[in-house]
Parts: C-alpha cells; structure tokens; sequence
C-alpha cells in the first residue's frame, strides 16, 4: 500500500507549478507507473538522489523501494526551473538531478527532507513564455482548436509554433494537446463528475474506442484497468484534487438545475 498526498503550491509558485505532493510506500516495493502530464517533475527521495522527469509521451515504470518517502514538485506544461538544455532534449527521461544543477540538487534535496514548503521557498524561480503559455491555454481540452489556426492567431507559422513548443514543453502542441485532453478525462474521472457513457465525449475524444487507444498509447492499461476497474471513477484511494484543479476550475460552466457541464 502506498499513500500518496497532494498540495496546491505556494501562491508564489501558483504560475508555474500545478502541484507538490508527497508519497509514501509500505513494507513492498511499489511500481509507480509516471504518466504524461505535458509538464515536468522534480522528485525528492528522502535519502537518495534527487531526479528530474521529462516531459514523458509514454509511461515511465519505476520501482519504489519499500518503505520510501518521495516529495515531488508537478510543473505546469510549459513551466519549468532554469535548465542547462531545452526540454526536448529531456524527453521520456529520468535524470540525476545533480547533472543539471551541480550542488543547488544536494541544497534542494535537504530542504525537501525539512518540509514542502522549505523545498518551495528554494526552488529556482524560471520566466514563461508568454506566446507558448497561450497556446497551452488554448490547447485545454474544452478549448477544441486546430493547430495551424492556433499558430496564425499568435503571429506565428505552424513551424515556429512547434519550434517554440518543442523548447519550452518538449513536445509538438500536437502531442501536447493529446497530453491535456488526456489529463482532462483523467481530472473529470477522479473528480467523479460523469457517468461512463458521456465521460469520453465530455473530455474531448470522438467515442469510447478513441479514448481506450489514446489511454493505450499514453499510460500502457485500458481507462478501466488504469482507474481501477471503472471507468467513471477512479479507485486509487488517492487525493489527486490539486492535480485536476487546473482542468475542473476553468472547464466547467453551470448548466440546467445547476449540475456542471464541460464548456465548449
């Protein structure tokens, strides 16, 4: 069994980072399956390394000794801690966070062992692009765009648009838009608000075979075997509350007799 708890960041760090978390496994060890999010992470096991994951387009499987106390940092897509390399180059990668930073890992690492906010008050502040910050906020899921339309509403040709992205994201704003669509259906399926038979249409996908091989393609495991088996809500245990907040907080408007219906 592995307890695992979220927290909304420090009103400092709201812009960048989506949320810092803790987690803990039992007397087992514990696959942690990471998941695309479209942002970075930073991990802080208490007593090891400190890690940097990239921005992932697929599942990352990695085992958690027994017994460890790992403290994360969730960036938001396109939000990131000062780097020696653009994202694209962090892809799908789980890094030594010491082979970035040097020393500033140990400092960060030690102030994760005192406490979430020890580790906020320390972590590097980065700037936004402000072009790629829209475009993230256009390609949320209740926001259905095309990307070449999206690149002429920034100034932007399709081909900068990408470059940009690649930089600061690490991905396409295709793959991105598939990451959030994703991150949206998984926000509406923890939060309980839908029933199996809308879920996939209200987080954007065509019809349920769409999302069972868009969840093949990013997490490896059907929407039933992912959630826990059900597909309308997962079974995880887990407060994931902060994680979704950026999806439910602006995608839902109130529709008849009150009850939230996602905004088109």
């Amino acid at each position: 069994m592995t307890e695992y708890v979220e927290r909304l960041p420090v009103p400092e760090l709201a812009d960048v980072v989506r949320t810092v978390w803790t987690q803990r496994t039992g007397a087992t060890p514990y696959v942690q399956r990471h998941l695309p999010t479209g942002g970075i992470e930073l991990h802080f096991p208490l007593g090891g390394r400190p890690r940097l994951l990239g921005p992932l387009t697929a599942p990352l499987l990695e085992v958690l000794p027994a017994r460890t106390t790992l403290v994360g940092v969730r960036y938001r897509p396109g939000a990131a801690p000062p780097l020696p390399v653009p994202l694209d180059e962090l892809v799908d990668r789980h890094v030594d966070l010491a082979d970035l930073w040097g020393t500033r890992a140990g400092t960060l690492a030690a102030a994760a062992a005192g406490s979430l906010a020890a580790l906020q008050d320390r972590l590097p502040r980065s700037g936004v692009d402000p072009l790629v910050n829209a475009a993230v906020e256009a390609l949320m899921p209740w926001r259905p765009v095309d990307i070449d339309s999206l690149a002429g509403r920034l100034a932007l040709s399709p081909s900068q648009l990408r470059r940009r992205c690649r930089h600061a994201v690490g991905v396409t704003p295709k793959v991105l838009q598939r990451t959030l669509r994703f991150q949206g259906f998984l926000a509406l399926a923890q939060a309980g608000l839908r029933s199996a038979a809308g879920l996939a249409a209200d987080a954007g996908y065509a019809d349920q075979a769409h999302l069972n091989r868009e969840c093949l393609r990013l997490t490896g495991l059907t929407p039933r075997g992912l959630l826990g088996g059900s597909v309308e809500e997962c079974a995880c245990g887990h407060d994931h509350s902060a994680s979704s907040l950026p999806f439910l907080r602006d995608s839902f408007k109130n529709g008849r007799d009150g009850v939230p219906s996602l905004a088109r």
